[in-house]
Formats: C-alpha cells, structure tokens, sequence
C-alpha cells in the first residue's frame, strides 16, 4: 500500500528544530558573556580543583606529619610588559622537609608615578607536583594596588603534602620551582585578557 505524505508534519517538525538550535545558540551566548565575565574565578577554581599546568593546592592547615624526605624550592618572578613593576622573591631558594610549612616572601615595587593594579597566576615545576604543592596563604588571583614608587612585600605560606613521597613517578624529584607572573588589571575586560593568557601560558607546560 503507497504510503501517503503529510508536508505539514515535517513543517511543523522543522520549525521545532529550528526552535531549539536558536535556544541552543542563545544559551551558548549567554554562558559566553558569563564566562567573560567570570573567567578569573572559574580558571581559579579549575585550577585549584585539577593540579592543572603544575597549578598549586590550596590548604587551611599544616600536615601533622613531616618526613625526613628534603625538597628544594626555588622561586621565581616574572611581570607582563605593560605592567611597569620590579617583582622579585626576597629568597631564591629554601630546603624544606615533607609536610614541614615554610614561609617565604616576594617584594613587588611600583616604578610608575601613578598607581597601577597588578594581579599574578601562578604555578610550579614539574607540572606533576601540582598536586602536592600546598598553599596555606599567598597573594595569587587577588588585585594588588600599588601608588607610585610603593613597594610591598607579599608572603606565601606553603608545604609539600607528604604523600608525594608515595608517588613513584615523582621518586626522582628533588628540587620543585614555584613561578608567579603578574599582569596589569585596569577593567573587566583586561582580566579576561590576563585569563586567556594564564590558559596559553599553562597549556605550553
């Protein structure tokens, strides 16, 4: 038996379609201002969640436990070329024990005569010790004003979580560097900026 064809019920079928591809496309916009717009916090918070590009942990306490296991830390400083700072840490390199805190501090000197906003990313080397790598406090995703020719000292809290000891592949490690980068904020639409670059510069590790 010939089967008979109903045009109007593939209409009506396209113009559903058509419906939720518009929906569909709306919402992506949207969700694509809201990231614009929040890209600091969720690339904070991602980073923190995953270890990703050697992205450090954040930690509310010590460990109670420390091993006789010794790590080098050393650290580094770098600064965008818009932002007119000298960025520094005020040590380069501490010998720490498995879960023992170290405290350690890096000095930032505007060399502007008017006030800029810097704010840094961060992460640590090898990438794998990203997830080991604890900071109880530290000046990372915050705004950091400084006046003209003002300097600050900027402390970080940190230890290396004792059960990296158990990771075989990292057995091998003795020393681990712990990098900042500081970029210039002057408005929402540069920290979406600082955003994409923090995501090129982890993706090359």
């Amino acid at each position: 038996m010939e089967q008979k064809a109903y045009p109007f019920r593939s209409k009506r079928a396209e113009v559903k379609r058509n419906a939720r591809v518009a929906l569909l496309c709306g919402g992506v916009f949207v969700s694509m201002v809201g990231v614009a717009y929040g890209a600091v916090p969720l690339y904070q918070l991602f980073c923190q969640v995953t270890g990703y590009g050697g992205t450090t942990q954040r930690a509310e306490a010590a460990e109670q436990m420390v091993l006789d296991r010794e790590i080098v830390v050393r650290f580094d400083a770098n600064t965008s070329k818009d932002l007119p700072w000298d960025f520094s840490p005020k040590q380069k390199a501490v010998r720490i024990k498995l879960g023992q805190v170290s405290e350690i501090a890096y000095l930032a000197r505007n060399i502007a005569p008017s006030k800029t906003i810097g704010t840094s990313s961060f992460n640590v080397s090898p990438s794998e010790m990203g997830r080991y790598f604890n900071k109880i406090d530290c000046f990372c995703f915050t705004e950091q004003p400084l006046a003209g020719g003002e300097a600050a000292t900027m402390p970080v809290l940190f230890f290396i979580d004792p059960d990296m000891d158990q990771d075989d592949d990292l057995k091998h490690v003795k020393e681990v560097t712990l990098s900042y980068t500081f970029f210039k904020v002057d408005s929402v639409e540069d920290k979406t900026e600082i955003s994409k670059s923090m995501v090129n510069t982890e993706s090359t590790l």
